[in-house]
């Protein structure tokens, strides 16, 4: 078997992007978010309070979706170059980003589920207690979401999306709503008798969390399910392939791989055939093309 220089013509397959100052800062983020979940509990039971136990429990999911984010992150650099995986682990981010997108609609759920039975059941609330639970819990998210506020990564002039991060970053600010609408309606049970406004406001916050989770899994889900890039780019393609020459396109698949990158497998029939390297030179300005696979078929002409 002939092998020397078969290198050349070796496609690469890493298509992931390692973003490791999210990383790192995911990591400080869980660590504040484990260290106020323990501490709510551990107080919520000393001190029979229910509104720190709700809150340190309702942390331990937002643990649980930094975990997820972190396990994505180190999955995706531990098998960049696996060959097991057809197209490397460009889509492990997009994956973690999509299962915190349904952790985030959980969420939601729960909130929704404990605010109507709290609106049919109205429950005593500890109001210095349950704002001072609220204070900490803003103060942290506020730090956490500085933390986790994603800069604009470019790498050879393209952007990059990291829907991992995002999807952490979304967490943070569903907390930290929660907290925010949480304080006006204690404030308001508290000076104003309007108890009615504390399970009020959590019904308004799980709406709002459920659309920036249904946002998330718009943008995840496509990706994941190999969705074809804009018609508009296609056709550009098309074209430019078609004016070349008598070229005649008979199968033509684009598709992500990443969050950012995009491959294309393209068949064509034509009477005078050129190289393979020939018609992705056709394609160079299409940038979004990271990985091309061109079969040319000849013809008789008519």
């Amino acid at each position: 078997m002939y092998k020397s220089g078969s290198e050349h013509w070796q496609h690469n397959h890493d298509f992931s992007f390692q973003n490791k100052k999210g990383e790192r800062r995911t990591h400080y983020v869980l660590l504040l978010t484990a260290i106020t979940m323990v501490a709510e509990i551990v107080a919520g039971f000393v001190f029979g309070s229910m509104a720190l136990l709700a809150d340190g429990w309702h942390m331990a999911t937002h643990v649980a979706a930094f975990l997820i984010t972190i396990f994505a992150y180190r999955y995706a650099r531990k098998h960049a170059d696996n060959p097991a995986y057809a197209f490397g682990t460009g889509k492990v981010s997009v994956l973690g980003g999509f299962a915190s997108a349904v952790s985030l609609a959980v969420v939601a759920l729960i909130m929704l589920a404990e605010s109507i039975q709290r609106l049919i059941d109205p429950h005593v609330i500890q109001f210095d207690a349950a704002i001072f639970v609220a204070c900490i819990g803003l103060f942290i998210n506020i730090v956490s979401a500085l933390l986790l506020k994603e800069d604009h990564q470019h790498v050879d002039g393209e952007h990059h999306h990291d829907y991992n991060l995002k999807a952490a970053y979304m967490h943070v600010l569903a907390d930290a709503l929660t907290s925010v609408l949480a304080i006006v309606a204690l404030l308001s049970g508290k000076f104003f008798s309007w108890n009615w406004l504390d399970p009020a406001m959590g019904v308004v916050g799980a709406i709002i969390i459920t659309r920036w989770s249904y946002s998330l899994l718009k943008q995840t889900g496509p990706i994941l399910l190999d969705e074809s890039i804009e018609q508009e780019y296609q056709s550009a393609i098309e074209t430019t392939l078609k004016q070349d020459a008598i070229n005649n396109i008979t199968d033509i698949h684009i598709w992500k791989v990443s969050a950012s990158h995009y491959a294309a497998v393209i068949s064509l029939v034509t009477p005078s055939p050129q190289s393979a390297d020939y018609y992705k030179a056709l394609l160079s300005d299409f940038t979004k093309l990271s990985h091309v696979t061109i079969e040319v078929n000849q013809c008789k002409e008519e």
